[in-house]
């Protein structure tokens, strides 16, 4: 079933193109990835698909409903937005703020109930906070209180999860965990977008990605067909290592069209 769909989407900032013509579709039970160089578009693109702006040209809908048509809880209990660096001005815990997302679901002046605390506890599980519950946010090292701001956005129990980044301030280890919790969410019939700049978990967990550049869809499938060797040094003027570990593809960029970086020739 298709959760998310935009047509012809376009989108300005300051007089500059953002997006330009823009087409795409997220389902139940994947997870799509959106890449592209730095300033493609992608972090404006889950802007649009959560509701916080508006397009210029094209539509949005959000199950064959146009999402500015939707109530804001009604859409807030569907989507789950997770911006690329979340912001908390306020000396709560971890298992406070994890809280917040379940506001969509009752009054805010409401005592939580039973479902309210069991999606948060199974939140907290997820993000591997469990430990860290009652600790305070302004307390804790930038990549824990990126998992923290996962926890919210998941204790919603959301539909369609829009992720920008999330894996940006994690250590390998939480990466390839929040990576694997996301790919479970979706498993259990929920849809993901995420926003992704290392090229190995895109390739590694997303059932199709889309990338962007300039604005513009340069090609969208399944990450054998989009990250290509001749597509990699178009888009990012990278040369990049293909190989296969344990039945799953991975892509390593190895060395950029700048002179002098580093790198030696692709294995």
């Amino acid at each position: 079933m298709t959760m998310l769909t935009l047509r012809n989407v376009s989108s300005s900032r300051g007089g500059r193109r953002v997006l330009d013509g823009v087409g795409l579709s997220a389902a139940r039970s994947e997870v799509l990835g959106v890449i592209g160089p730095n300033g493609a578009g992608k972090s404006t693109l889950l802007r649009l698909m959560a509701g916080l702006t508006r397009p210029g040209r094209g539509d949005v809908r959000l199950e064959d409903r146009a999402l500015g048509d939707w109530p804001r809880r009604d859409r807030a209990r569907r989507v789950a937005y997770l911006p690329q660096h979340p912001d908390c001005h306020w000396p709560i815990t971890v298992a406070e703020l994890a809280g917040l997302g379940r506001l969509p679901h009752r009054r805010f002046w409401d005592r939580p109930t039973p479902r309210d605390v069991s999606a948060v506890e199974a939140a907290l599980a997820l993000a591997d906070l469990e430990n860290l519950a009652g600790r305070r946010l302004d307390s804790l090292s930038g990549g824990e209180a990126a998992r923290a701001h996962l926890a919210r956005a998941l204790a919603g129990e959301p539909a369609l999860l829009l992720a920008d980044e999330p894996v940006a301030d994690l250590d390998p280890s939480h990466a390839l965990t929040v990576m694997g919790h996301l790919r479970r969410f979706a498993g259990q019939g929920g849809a993901v977008v995420v926003v992704l700049h290392d090229l190995s978990l895109a390739s590694r967990y997303c059932d199709r990605l889309v990338l962007l550049n300039a604005g513009r869809i340069t090609a969208t499938g399944v990450p054998d067909a989009v990250l290509t060797k001749a597509r990699l040094a178009e888009v990012y003027g990278i040369s990049a290592v293909h190989g296969q570990f344990e039945d799953e593809t991975y892509v390593v960029p190895w060395k950029s069209g700048l002179p002098d970086d580093g790198g030696g020739a692709a294995p």
